[in-house]
């Protein structure tokens, strides 16, 4: 019989949806133990009264989020604001400890000085490897880089939601350079659990429901940076996007709809085996014709559907993306990668079962 070594885990944010998302994944992990959670003003609550929906953790004490609480393990998930989330890193970093580290926050994601000054501001935080194993670079026929320096790193820089979903939704067509990638338009249906669990008078129901809701309209979202940097990591050489996200009255869930110009000579049949790359991704399913992605069956899973249409006579291609903001958009992600990361089999408690209605 061969003995499996128990690894042991800290999530720090864990009263927030991403934390809570994170924890009820690792609670059904085989190699990994979740033993210690922090949060800010949950501290010195049991999280089950906080994320009652996982009954495996419910004894556990919320502790302050501090880099002494989360030094000693193997893997910490930190699922907390941007800017808070990076201070927390760094001392880990900075104190000696070997832990793999998955930050579900925006601080390690961008390369750019400037692009984080000019979409979050205050201080800039060096870079770390981007937890999106599907992503492709420019010349890969399938996604090797990223799979190869995520098992080599112990620092993951989980991707926005919103990004993993247009994305994935349009580096086939960008890495087989069948689009004009300097026209990119993309309109995103959000849930509402994409905006956190904090207290928010435009997020109470009676505010949300029956309400369709643009934000950070016009060039303004945050996300509009790392999407640009992964598709010129894709191969684009120019990337001009408008991001337009709407909040939909749904919990969970993102569905991406992205146009760009065809390049001339594109047909369906090209965009069909660009879109091929995805074949052996367990996590990415791409639908035929007529079949458009939807987002309740991806629901609770890491799991995301993806469809190329070629507009004939606009000459546009329209790629669409849908998943589970909670699930491939962060908590999922963060899993994958970190079992990577880890040496686990990348997939392990992973869910590719959704849940309906």
């Amino acid at each position: 019989m061969v003995m499996r070594m128990t690894l042991t885990a800290a999530v720090a944010g864990a009263s927030g949806y991403a934390g809570g998302e994170v924890l009820r994944l690792l609670a059904g992990h085989p190699d990994i133990e979740v033993t210690t959670v922090t949060a800010a003003s949950s501290a010195g609550l049991r999280l089950g009264d906080l994320q009652p929906q996982i009954p495996a953790l419910a004894d556990l004490v919320i502790g302050e989020t501090t880099p002494e609480a989360l030094v000693g393990h193997d893997l910490v998930v930190l699922a907390l604001p941007h800017g808070h989330s990076a201070q927390v890193g760094d001392a880990l970093a900075d104190s000696g400890d070997h832990a793999v580290i998955a930050d579900c926050a925006a601080d390690h994601r961008l390369n750019a000085q400037q692009d984080w000054e000019d979409y979050y501001g205050g201080a800039f935080a060096a870079p770390w490897t981007y937890g999106m194993p599907e992503l492709l670079h420019a010349g890969e026929e399938v996604a090797r880089t990223q799979r190869a320096a995520l098992t080599a790193t112990t620092r993951i820089a989980v991707p926005g939601c919103n990004v993993t979903a247009v994305t994935l939704a349009l580096q086939p067509a960008v890495a087989a350079h069948l689009v004009d990638t300097s026209l990119i338009c993309a309109t995103l249906a959000v849930g509402y659990s994409g905006a956190g669990r904090s207290p928010k008078p435009h997020l109470l129901a009676s505010q949300a429901l029956g309400d369709l809701a643009p934000y950070a309209v016009g060039g303004t979202h945050r996300h509009i940076p790392e999407i640009v940097q992964n598709l010129r990591i894709t191969g684009a050489d120019e990337v001009g996007l408008t991001f337009t996200p709407v909040l939909v009255p749904t919990s969970r869930g993102i569905l991406a709809t992205v146009v760009a110009p065809l390049r001339p000579g594109v047909d369906q049949g090209v965009v069909d085996r660009a879109y091929g790359v995805y074949e052996g991704e367990t996590l990415i399913d791409v639908t035929g014709p007529g079949t458009w992605p939807r987002t309740a069956p991806l629901t609770g899973s890491g799991r995301a559907l993806v469809h190329a249409s070629v507009d004939e006579r606009a000459g546009t291609l329209v790629a669409l993306c849908a998943l589970d903001n909670l699930g491939k958009g962060t908590a999922a992600a963060a899993v994958q990668s970190a079992n990577l990361a880890l040496g686990l089999p990348e997939y392990t408690a992973v869910p590719t079962i959704g849940v309906a209605p």
